[in-house]
């Protein structure tokens, strides 16, 4: 039985459709929240910093999008990837050489960021909570936000000789490192 050529160029049309979908999902920087990489020295340490850029898109990010008081991937996609070259000191508390996911818990006035042994997991559950083992994280340390100079659309983070920001919409987080 000979298939027809209308038929059998529909499912090598179909086939070649459904190939280039399965490789474009694998190709984060067409994701709506691209990966994105802060680099930097701070003493003799070189800090990496690999994280998903979200977009405000006209949201209110800080309190809603992002609830105060509860543990955030610090980014989108999969957990923040914050490592270091060497051992340095994290808001005065020594954090070792290493590769650790960073989460922070935003609050108003205050906010908690977490340094985490596990890494490679994605940043949130089935259930939409932070993929966070608390059980794993190795330092935390408490800093202060301020409002930023302008504001910032996409999350970014700048890595330089006093430590790291995270800044997104209207907020600045610096950390201290040495």
């Amino acid at each position: 039985m000979k298939t027809p050529k209308k038929m059998t160029l529909f499912l090598t049309f179909s086939c070649m459709l459904f190939a280039a979908a399965v490789f474009a999902q694998g190709d984060k920087a067409n994701r709506p929240s691209p990966p994105a990489k802060a680099t930097g020295k701070v003493g003799a340490a070189n800090i990496t910093i690999d994280y998903s850029s979200p977009s405000v898109k006209g949201r209110k990010i800080w309190g809603e999008l992002v609830p105060y008081g509860k543990a955030w991937r610090a980014g989108a996609n999969e957990a923040t990837i914050f490592e270091t070259s060497s051992a340095i000191k994290v808001e005065g508390k020594d954090l070792p050489a290493g590769k650790y996911s960073l989460f922070a818990i935003p609050g108003e006035k205050e906010w908690t960021i977490i340094f985490n042994s596990e890494t490679g997991q994605w940043g949130v559950k089935k259930g939409g909570d932070a993929n966070l083992d608390r059980a794993k994280d190795v330092l935390t340390v408490t800093v202060k936000p301020k409002k930023s100079a302008a504001a910032n659309e996409k999350l970014a983070y700048v890595v330089d000789k006093s430590g790291f920001s995270l800044k997104w919409e209207n907020v600045e987080v610096p950390v201290a490192v040495k």
